[in-house]
């Protein structure tokens, strides 16, 4: 069990390293890393999750002034 953990955690990491090499890459083509994080962030999402996000998030920005 342990040197299965070893393994999981290591692909783990090996994967880690290779997704911050794609936002480093797209950073290098311009794109804005924070936006495309909130874009992966918002597609994980179950559509009326997002669109309850969305709604809340309008109030709060309205009641903010913004």
């Amino acid at each position: 069990l342990i040197e299965r953990i070893e393994r999981q955690e290591e692909e783990k990491k090996t994967i880690s390293d290779s997704i911050k090499e794609i936002y480093s890459e797209a950073k290098g083509h311009g794109y804005d890393v924070k936006i495309l994080r909130a874009v992966i962030r918002l597609r994980k999402m179950e559509k009326n999750e997002r669109a309850e996000y969305e709604v809340l998030l309008e109030t709060y920005m309205n009641a903010l002034g913004g």
